[in-house]
């Protein structure tokens, strides 16, 4: 395996114009996730520099800008908030140190190359948990936006709290925070690539309330203490270690998913494909370093990476340049992050949040389908009022016993049983003639299709049938696949029919499932010459040992 990034330098004017925009486009977001989180703006910024750097230089898509999102801030914020309320004088590194566990965790992935797997859930559970966490991060900003501190205790607190937050609302910060929303939602999509409006709405933001506002009290970031980052030694207590494994595992998780969606984004907008596995080992190793020096966790982010191609970008060289232009502006611009509102950065996060919902399958999924839509605004639920883990574990159960329950209703159409030459099963003229030879005796069961767990019931059914006949004929010689419990189910008809004393013939099915039925022991059953290449030789037979 190639251990870097595609990184050329055949596209130097794009790769430079790319990261620059890219970096441009990152700042404000970094901040805002920064504050949000509640690790500190600095947090952010290292964590936007760190896993930028490393996921470019080691990850599998050309393109992909990573860096700290609404999903994984939010995620971090839970992490954050209950570890510092259980160990106040070491919660930070401990919530640093689930970072490098998430870290671990995706370059774990990636090494037993499981990337492929990671987005294989249901479009509505994906859908669902995206929405929540837009909502949760909508609601954690909601103090913030009006100039108070957000209450300890996630989202029921603030939802409990917002008749208070209402009657101490500041109205110099909510004025200021609605500025920045109007100039996100209302600056022209065809002015982004060059003027970024969360950029746009930082500067204004800020400029608004130093000339109008300069003599109110507002809140705001202060001088930021830049400087090395310092190193994060990984610290946890033995009581608390499964949680903080646990919560590295579902962070790291959201991270790939994260990541690799934003990543099949990158490939329909460059016509390339990425290294899933690759990828995730890139991630991680942004996700390890950022929490050893103090920065938030990150994955691939469709804005960034948009910004990035759009502007040129075609190589993983742009994501480094982003990284490095990202970190001089940040220790040339620290004396001027000071005066930026905390009201200006919860609007930007707001935007974000709105952004992350999905809002066009919530608007149809009624319409499409009433089972999708309940597991959607089901997952969404338990997302913003539960767990994230338990809400994607319930989802893609329910989701996934849905599906098969319809599927196996689709394949026991495909379990057929005759005694004649009826039109259920396409016969030749041989066969029905040999059939009706048989006087009913003979009863073909005809199985197709790959045959999984939820069609073993419709097998099972046909167990009374069989007392009224002196021959079973199994046809299973268009069954490519079958898993163990129709295996199983099989062997239970074999055995039924030689305890009544009937004959039992089998058509030889495809490879898989002759091997399954093998090593089940099935051919011991019944003799080996009553197993035949063909249908007909099978009814041939049959018809022959009859005794009528």
């Amino acid at each position: 395996m190639q251990i870097l990034n595609n990184i050329r330098f055949d596209n130097i004017k794009g790769d430079v114009f790319g990261g620059l925009t890219a970096a441009i486009v990152s700042l404000p977001l970094a901040l805002a996730f920064g504050v949000a989180s509640g690790a500190g703006p600095v947090a952010g910024l290292y964590g936007a520099v760190l896993v930028g750097l490393f996921a470019a230089l080691f990850g599998g898509t050309s393109t992909l800008i990573s860096e700290p999102t609404g999903p994984m801030t939010v995620v971090m914020t839970a992490v954050l908030t209950s570890l510092i309320a259980t160990n106040p004088d070491n919660g930070l590194a401990m919530a640093f140190t689930v970072v490098m566990i998430a870290g671990l965790f995706q370059i774990t992935l990636g090494l037993l190359k499981l990337g492929k797997y990671i987005t294989l859930m249901p479009y509505s559970v994906i859908s669902g948990f995206m929405s929540g966490i837009g909502v949760i991060l909508i609601l954690l900003q909601l103090a913030p936006f009006m100039g108070q501190a957000t209450p300890s205790g996630g989202v029921s607190a603030t939802l409990f709290a917002l008749p208070e937050l209402w009657q101490n609302i500041k109205p110099v910060e909510t004025i200021l925070g609605c500025l920045t929303l109007v100039i996100l939602f209302l600056v022209p999509k065809k002015w982004a690539n060059f003027l970024p409006p969360p950029l746009l709405a930082l500067v204004v933001g800020t400029l608004a309330s130093l000339w109008f506002f300069g003599d109110t009290d507002v809140r705001r970031i202060g001088e930021i203490p830049l400087g090395l980052p310092s190193l994060i030694i990984p610290t946890f207590t033995p009581e608390q270690i499964t949680s903080m494994i646990l919560d590295g595992i579902v962070l790291g998780t959201l991270g790939c998913i994260d990541a690799l969606l934003t990543a099949m984004i990158a490939d329909s907008l460059t016509r390339q494909e990425h290294k899933s596995d690759k990828e995730l080992v890139g991630q991680g190793v942004g996700n390890l370093i950022s929490g050893l020096f103090g920065g938030l966790p990150g994955a691939g982010a469709t804005m960034g990476t948009v910004v990035n191609i759009q502007s040129g970008a075609k190589t993983a060289l742009s994501g480094v340049v982003r990284a490095l232009i990202l970190l001089v502006v940040i220790f040339g611009a620290a004396k001027l992050t000071a005066n930026i509102p905390l009201a200006v950065l919860a609007g930007i996060a707001i935007k974000v949040g709105i952004n992350i919902l999905d809002w066009s399958f919530v608007k149809r999924a009624h319409k499409v389908n009433w089972e999708a839509a309940l597991i959607m605004y089901g997952v969404m639920l338990l997302t913003i009022f539960v767990d994230l883990i338990v809400a994607v574990g319930i989802g893609v159960f329910i989701a996934n016993i849905i599906t098969i329950e319809q599927l196996s209703a689709l394949q026991s159409k495909n379990v057929k049983s005759i005694s004649d030459s009826d039109d259920r099963i396409s016969l030749s003229a041989d066969e029905k003639a040999l059939l009706k030879e048989a006087n009913d005796q003979i009863l073909v069961m005809y199985l197709s299709g790959p045959m999984i767990f939820g069609v073993s019931k419709a097998i099972a059914r046909e167990h009374r049938a069989i007392e009224n006949y002196q021959s079973v004929l199994l046809d299973l010689t268009d069954v490519p696949h079958m898993d163990t419990t129709v295996s199983l189910a099989i062997e239970n008809v074999i055995k039924h029919a030689v305890g009544l004393s009937k004959e039992v013939y089998l058509v030889k099915p495809g490879a898989h499932a002759f091997q399954t039925l093998e090593k089940l022991g099935v051919f011991e059953i019944i003799p080996l010459d009553h197993v035949k290449a063909s249908r007909r030789e099978a009814l041939q037979q049959a018809k022959d040992d009859l005794t009528i």
